[in-house]
């Protein structure tokens, strides 16, 4: 396994469960991207901090949350934009996966002001991509679809992929630019 390949929504599952954490896989992922994105510091303790609960222990070395973290601030870092959602394969029901993502976009909200704080250094671009991510964790799935919603729910997938970038662009790597020049 590569540094930036993410592990599986099962073992990321089986580790939750242990944890004793309500969220899913999908959940912990966006919560994780949305506190990186915003600006949140990338810490092994990470799981404390993103789910604003001091008392959750951090997650061991090599665990799969641990690898979580890991792998998604490496392609977050990567300058060839291989950031992916941890989200179900194509051959899943289109409930399942727009649950996911709904759930994704949830926890990357929440999370995402959590680092950010009320003032996000946002362009005009990410504040409006952020108040679309921010509908779409309102969003209900629906149970069935034909080919066109299958269509959509891909093109809304990429939408919160490259919106998560930008984001984490304007928060995490433009201060870091300044600071160079400086």
């Amino acid at each position: 396994m590569a540094e930036s390949d993410l592990p599986s929504a099962a073992d990321i599952d089986a580790e939750a469960v242990r944890f004793g954490l309500a969220s899913t896989p999908y959940e912990l992922h966006g919560a994780l991207c949305g506190w990186l994105c915003g600006g949140g510091r990338d810490a092994a303790a990470w799981l404390a901090h993103v789910l604003a609960d001091d008392t959750l222990p951090m997650p061991p070395s090599g665990s799969p949350l641990d690898r979580l973290r890991e792998a998604t601030a490496a392609q977050l870092s990567d300058r060839s934009f291989e950031f992916e959602l941890l989200l179900p394969d194509a051959d899943e029901p289109l409930a399942e996966r727009s649950g996911a993502l709904f759930d994704w976009c949830r926890g990357f909200v929440g999370a995402f002001g959590l680092a950010s704080g009320a003032n996000a250094p946002l362009s005009e671009e990410s504040r409006e991509a952020l108040a679309d991510i921010a509908k779409l964790a309102a969003a209900q799935p629906q149970e069935d679809g034909d080919e066109e919603d299958e269509q959509a729910l891909v093109e809304i997938e990429e939408f919160v992929r490259v919106a998560a970038l930008l984001m984490h662009g304007d928060c995490v790597l433009a201060p870091e630019h300044r600071q160079r020049l400086n």
